[in-house]
């Protein structure tokens, strides 16, 4: 024996595992899609909601989805017509800090 606490904790756990039976398999409803599903031998372990809850509510399929109407964009002339207004600005700004 090891004076090793993590292999002897393994050592333990691995005779415990090989000494357990295995449990009986449950009733599986095979024409369920998602038991047994994500490649586990034993099933997902959940079943299926007959119905929604009553908390949801169900919308018409026109009251869902609506399409979003794009937003009008900003003409070129009124972009170069701020720039040249604010580059007047600075101008006259610095302008005026020179005969200062």
């Amino acid at each position: 024996m090891t004076d090793d606490p993590e292999r002897l904790v393994a050592e333990a756990l691995r005779a415990h595992a090989a000494r357990t039976p295995l449990p009986e398999p449950a009733h599986v409803d095979l024409t369920s899609p998602v038991l047994g599903s994500y490649g586990l031998l034993s099933g997902s372990g959940v079943t299926l909601p007959a119905a929604d809850p009553p908390t949801v509510r169900r919308l018409p399929v026109a009251d869902r989805t609506t399409r979003l109407e794009p937003e009008s964009r900003v003409a070129v002339g009124w972009v170069i017509l701020l720039a040249l207004l604010l580059g007047l600005a600075t101008g006259a700004v610095v302008g005026l800090l020179t005969l200062l």
